[in-house]
């Protein structure tokens, strides 16, 4: 199994949404993914509670390397990573296998 931690700090205003609009979308999004891509276990996506801390968090579980490479080039994750894009200020990932 591999574990997939992507951070990101958003814009204050992006896509016509709030900082809070834009999280809550990705979020959203992001989770409707789980279910209809190929090796995909499991993908949560929460705010950041400390101050200083990052905006957002990502924590996704795939059943391989394989399956993780498959999700980021598959067009749906393609699809949100667009509007992602638009919004985030700065990422950070790391991968690692279990």
């Amino acid at each position: 199994m591999v574990t997939h931690i992507v951070m990101w700090n958003l814009k204050d205003e992006a896509e016509g949404g709030s900082r809070e609009q834009n999280a809550a979308i990705m979020k959203e999004r992001l989770e409707a993914l789980v279910g209809k891509i190929p090796g995909l276990l499991s993908l949560k996506v929460n705010r950041g509670v400390m101050p200083g801390g990052y905006d957002l968090c990502l924590l996704g579980q795939y059943e391989s390397l394989d399956a993780l490479k498959g999700y980021r080039d598959h067009p749906l994750h393609k699809e949100v990573q667009q509007f992602v894009h638009k919004v985030i200020a700065e990422r950070v990932s790391c991968d690692f296998e279990e």
